[in-house]
């Protein structure tokens, strides 16, 4: 009687569903288990923190002494340190712009740039503009047309439009400008928009804006 062949494995693997599923997700944990576990070890506090340092700030008109961190941002040391908390902190990577201050006349995102940039330089804030209780001609301008809803990015609005006015005054053009020749664009709608675009208005006040700003650049300076 003959003795019955061995059998003999198929030459080829059959691939299912399930066998994917199961090799895709063993694939990812492995990839993902050393990162786990590097996330998961034990924080170094060893490190010293970094050394405090002195800075003066001339902040509307006052002097300012400070000792901070040199990480401290320049919004977080208006908010935290000096309690003018005008200057809203709204992305914090400088999309949004309701940060906006005035660094020796220019606008500036203040939770892009460090405290310790500034030391000995001019600050003017939202809190900065009135004088002796007369609200600044772009506030009153921003009042009268309705600039605003929650309000939480008017005072970055009005600062940093503080600053375009006087960047189109000194003949600035911007990327709509026409004749680049101009020795002052004219600030219609679009150059408006353009020039501000860097401040987001999340209850689109967009139209009352730009007619308060056109008002404010048709008074004398």
């Amino acid at each position: 009687m003959d003795e019955p062949e061995p059998t003999r494995a198929p030459d080829t693997i059959e691939i299912t569903r399930r066998t994917v599923v199961e090799t895709g997700t063993t694939a990812l944990l492995l990839t993902a288990l050393p990162r786990a576990a590097l996330a998961a070890a034990p924080v170094d506090d060893s490190e010293p923190p970094s050394p405090a340092v002195k800075i003066d700030l001339q902040i509307n008109g006052r002097s300012h002494s400070l000792t901070l961190d040199p990480r401290t941002t320049l919004l977080d040391a208006l908010r935290e340190h000096l309690a003018l908390t005008g200057s809203k902190k709204g992305c914090d990577h400088g999309q949004c712009g309701a940060c906006t201050v005035l660094i020796e006349g220019r606008r500036i995102n203040s939770c892009l740039t460090l405290a310790v940039m500034h030391n000995g330089q001019s600050v003017t804030t939202i809190e900065g503009l009135a004088e002796a209780g007369k609200l600044h001609p772009l506030q009153a301008a921003f009042v009268e047309h309705d600039g605003f809803q929650c309000g939480y990015c008017t005072s970055g609005q009005i600062c940093s439009a503080v600053g375009m006015l006087a960047e189109s005054r000194s003949g600035m053009p911007s990327n709509v400008t026409a004749d680049l020749a101009e020795p002052q664009p004219e600030l219609t709608d679009a150059e408006i928009r353009e020039r501000m675009s860097g401040n987001i208005c999340r209850c689109a006040a967009y139209p009352n804006i730009v007619a308060a700003i056109k008002q404010a650049a048709e008074m004398p300076t």
